[in-house]
């Protein structure tokens, strides 16, 4: 095969040959057209510098076989990480009284929402809320006296009994 003279050439006469060489080594046609692809994208670039190789088909399959590897190594993260996950507890059991703090702090405004979540969950000081959110915190005492009311209607309970603490 002589070289082609652009890289419209180049991807006319290596296209088909190069995604079965890394379907070969991938196990899977869309993971190899995808690797594929992205090499000649890269080829593009660098194809005044490229297009001087003798095989500039053998970088782009250079290239493909590294995005390949790539993502192996990357699928490996993910899957030592979400086999990892699954052996701790996540997440502890939500009682119906957490479930429905949780959706009475999703009707609040975010202002004091945020405030509530940081003060009272969070466990900072109004002063640490206050530095947090970039306000004074007369602003931060403002928005915790607000949405403790707003919760407190929500929940249907009087102002002794609202506990935002676990």
């Amino acid at each position: 095969m002589g070289e082609p003279a652009d890289l419209r050439e180049l991807y006319a006469a290596s296209h088909r040959r190069l995604v079965v060489q890394l379907t070969a080594m991938t196990g899977g046609v869309a993971e190899a057209e995808d690797v594929v692809q992205e090499a000649f994208a890269r080829a593009l670039p660098r194809w005044p510098r490229l297009s001087r190789y003798d095989n500039p088909e053998a970088w782009i399959r250079t290239v493909a076989m590294n995005l390949a590897r790539s993502q192996w190594r990357q699928l490996r993260r993910i899957r030592a990480l979400a086999a990892q996950l699954a052996r701790t507890d996540a997440a502890p059991e939500l009682s119906v009284d957490h479930v429905a703090l949780l959706a009475a702090l999703r009707r609040l405004p975010n202002e004091q929402r945020e405030a509530i979540v940081l003060h009272h969950i969070g466990d900072l000081a109004v002063e640490q809320v206050a530095a947090q959110l970039g306000v004074p915190t007369g602003t931060v005492k403002a928005r915790l006296a607000r949405g403790r009311r707003a919760l407190a209607l929500a929940l249907d309970v009087h102002d002794e009994e609202v506990s935002l603490d676990g």
